[in-house]
């Protein structure tokens, strides 16, 4: 199974500072049931255990930066040793299958029904991962314009639910045709949707100033979703893809693992004339 999962992600497509593949398990341990999660966190692990699950596919790295201890006191060492303790191996998959074709991003587009998907930044030449379709994000057409109050009303319907939603920047009356999609966190690919022609923008984790200096810059509208909800859709095709290839038992995991866990609406902002009448 890894080596059909490194055939499908493979390592050399994620970036240099990320850490991919295989993190532990027995290579020769048979494999029956596997669990697929954006996150390998204490409380996806505890299903696995309920789920009797001999592997987890995971998008976000356990251990992405450098640790000097797996102690079963420290977070990270807790969760390996339960892993251990389970016999439940874990592979990673993550920005080698943020640029994968299929990856996150199509599958992200096509809960918008985005029509003729293509890179938002397509990979570099010369690159690993370069050519067939390859790259961060998506760009493609709605069936139908809508306004950007309707394309964040249906994304927030078409995604996971999470405490965050979906908030949108622009004004709600603009007529989006050209949608960007990126799953996770996407500032960083804010001037190719400009350059795509995108309407709308749709990825995670957007921060204040360089949203208002885009929007301001006359930039396609914005949603912004939470992280967790923005890559959640890539396991559905990831599952099917596992079960069509190997006679196991997959399944998804729906546990939202994104922090944060409550919502509560500002009321409603007065009428600056109402406000200053005297």
């Amino acid at each position: 199974m890894v080596a059909a999962l490194d055939e499908r992600y493979p390592p050399a497509w994620a970036e240099q500072w990320d850490r991919v593949g295989p993190v532990l398990g027995e290579p020769g341990q048979p494999v029956r049931r596997v669990l697929c999660v954006v996150d390998c966190v204490p409380e996806t692990v505890a299903e696995a255990r309920r789920r009797g699950a001999d592997l987890i596919v995971a998008h976000h790295p356990l251990l992405l930066r450098g640790v000097s201890s797996v102690a079963p006191t420290t977070y990270k060492g807790r969760i390996v040793h339960d892993l251990i303790k389970a016999d439940t191996a874990l592979y990673v998959a993550h920005t080698n299958a943020d640029v994968a074709s299929p990856g996150v991003s199509d599958a992200l587009a096509a809960r918008l029904d985005l029509r003729d998907p293509r890179p938002l930044r397509p990979a570099a030449p010369g690159s690993p991962a370069a050519g067939e379709g390859r790259g961060a994000g998506r760009v493609g057409e709605l069936p139908a314009p809508l306004r950007l109050a309707e394309l964040a009303e249906l994304a927030a319907n078409r995604l996971p639910p999470t405490a965050w939603g979906v908030r949108a920047a622009g004004d709600p009356d603009r007529l989006i045709r050209t949608v960007a999609v990126c799953g996770g966190s996407g500032d960083s690919f804010l001037a190719d949707a400009t350059a795509a022609g995108a309407d709308a923008y749709l990825t995670a984790d957007l921060r204040h100033h360089p949203a208002g200096e885009h929007l301001a810059a006359g930039g396609p509208a914005l949603l912004d979703a939470a992280h967790w909800a923005t890559e959640r859709p890539w396991l559905d095709e990831l599952a099917a893809w596992l079960a069509g290839r190997f006679p196991v038992e997959v399944t998804v995991s729906d546990l939202d693992t994104d922090p944060w866990t409550l919502h509560a609406p500002s009321p409603p902002v007065p009428s600056p004339l109402k406000e200053h009448q005297p």
